[in-house]
């Protein structure tokens, strides 16, 4: 066994422990407890959030630029978070998902994201109410603050909550070369090289590895992403959210118009999918695979996983460009978290897993698909409408999909990863903050040029170790996340004279509960 194959079967035992046998039912009972404290506010106030969010999308206090350094409009945060959520776990996950877990996963996407929008939800206002500002006067929150301020405020538990903030922010940063870099450029690259093959530049093979062949091609692809993806992070968060605010309702529109032309060609197929989406998800040994079957552990930690996978509820990760927001009220942004969770697995994935359910590119009876690639298999299901002769246009169409979605993961992973390291460099953040993104930006060249899925398992499991300290420090700080939500709802629904809960800095307190009141902020 030679070292890659070592390292391999070291992650293995160390992913299965952390998704299998810890993370999903961590992930699970931390939704719970959050959607029962909060009196299941996703559903009780889903008029009031909708409104907040999606409602108030022409209203310039919302999407307005601030002019500020030191902050992003609210729906700048939603759309930067989006962006790095929204990306190939969309596709190539819900396939992976349906592939592995069978139709019944789907179900399980569905209960992860339902619970998972009072995590996100959690997260976000417990980002914003620990926030500071940095060496260069703009806001940052995230997991390592309520961990280090919240969880280490008790009695007792300062360096529980230092060491947990640590292992947080080197997870994540580690995770950001991984997922949120060289695992997402190696799918961009893989797509757009076969869809839009070019043989002058695909016949030149640089050099073989794993039986797969690395070509010019994929060379100069990655250079040129390398190179997009380096002007936008060299200018910082306010050029992440102006790219992501423009890319992001775009990709998301037109995806969903897509996926809605396929589902409504197949629209007989409908009534089908859904039945085997619910039938399958409580099987104790479900009907795909014939006599061995897909087990009923197997159906809920895929479905799960992926959905963690795809709307990072539960990681911890989105807080960090969520706490960058202008908004003042901390619960305001939580209502952001909550629609983030929705759009991403309510609409987008479930648009994937009907598009691949109805178009007959998987036999529903027997799990049998046209394609064992998860890309591919979405590539597959829109060619059955989107082809016209030879030329199927359904390839072209996901592969710029997964372009534009694995792309603004890229960006958005890389402040994730900046804000990271900004915690753990401390005094020295200016000059750390930089050599990381010099990194990064060289690290998507790696990624172009992959032909080993092992840092994407590798990645997989800093995931995972991000999510464990993140919702320990949700679960520690459940009183307050009760608190802060009962003081906004008395508030701003049931029109009582209170004083606001605003942050843990008596400063930031006093100058936003001003603010508010001087400006009736809403």
């Amino acid at each position: 066994m030679d070292f890659w194959d070592s390292l391999a079967s070291v992650n293995d035992t160390i992913n299965g422990f952390v998704w299998t046998t810890v993370g999903v039912w961590l992930l699970l009972a931390t939704g719970v407890l959050m959607t029962v404290l909060t009196k299941f506010f996703q559903v009780t106030h889903i008029g009031h959030w909708m409104k907040k969010t999606v409602g108030s999308l022409f209203d310039k206090k919302v999407t307005g630029h601030t002019g500020e350094h030191a902050s992003i409009s609210q729906f700048q945060a939603l759309c930067t978070a989006l962006a790095a959520t929204v990306g190939v776990g969309n596709i190539a996950g819900v396939s992976a998902a349906i592939l592995t877990g069978g139709p019944g996963a789907v179900f399980w996407m569905w209960v992860a994201a339902f619970f998972g929008m009072m995590t996100n939800y959690s997260e976000n206002i417990l980002g914003i109410y620990y926030r500071r500002k940095n060496h260069t006067g703009e806001w940052s929150g995230g997991a390592m603050y309520y961990l280090q301020d919240g969880l280490g405020g008790y009695k007792g538990m300062k360096a529980v909550g230092r060491v947990l903030a640590v292992i947080f922010a080197v997870c994540a940063v580690l995770a950001s070369f991984g997922i949120g870099n060289m695992g997402q450029v190696n799918k961009i690259v893989m797509n757009i090289t076969a869809a839009f093959n070019i043989k002058a530049l695909s016949g030149v093979v640089l050099y073989s590895s794993a039986g797969t062949d690395v070509t010019l091609y994929m060379l100069i692809v990655g250079i040129i992403l390398m190179i997009l993806v380096g002007i936008v992070v060299i200018g910082g968060l306010q050029r992440i959210a102006v790219v992501a605010e423009k890319i992001i309702p775009f990709m998301v529109v037109a995806y969903v118009v897509g996926g809605l032309i396929i589902i409504f060609a197949n629209i007989q197929h409908v009534g089908a999918a859904f039945s085997h989406i619910f039938g399958m998800a409580f099987s104790k040994q479900a009907a795909w695979g014939g006599a061995t079957g897909v087990a009923f552990k197997t159906i809920i930690t895929q479905g799960c996983k992926r959905g963690v996978f795809s709307n990072e509820a539960g990681l911890g990760s989105s807080v960090m460009v969520h706490s960058n927001s202008n908004v003042k009220e901390p619960v305001k942004q939580g209502l952001w978290g909550i629609f983030e969770v929705f759009a991403d697995t309510i609409v987008v994935c479930t648009m994937t897993a009907l598009v691949i359910l109805t178009s007959g590119v998987v036999d529903l009876n027997t799990g049998e698909a046209v394609s064992n690639s998860d890309a591919t298999l979405v590539a597959e299901a829109f060619n059955t409408i989107f082809k016209i002769g030879n030329v199927e246009y359904g390839r072209y169409f996901v592969a710029i999909a997964i372009l534009l979605f694995a792309f603004t993961t890229v960006l958005g992973w890389s402040h994730y990863g900046t804000k990271a390291v900004e915690y753990l460099a401390g005094k020295n953040a200016a000059v750390a903050t930089k050599i990381y993104k010099a990194i990064f930006v060289l690290m998507i060249l790696s990624g172009a040029l992959m032909t080993s899925s092992i840092a994407w398992d590798i990645s997989d499991t800093f995931n995972g170790m991000m999510m464990i300290p993140n919702l320990i420090g949700v679960v520690s700080m459940s009183p307050l996340v009760l608190k802060m939500t009962d003081n906004y709802v008395r508030r701003k629904i049931k029109g009582e004279d209170v004083e606001p809960v605003l942050s843990y800095d008596p400063e930031i307190q006093a100058a936003n509960a001003k603010a508010i009141r001087e400006t009736g902020e809403d």
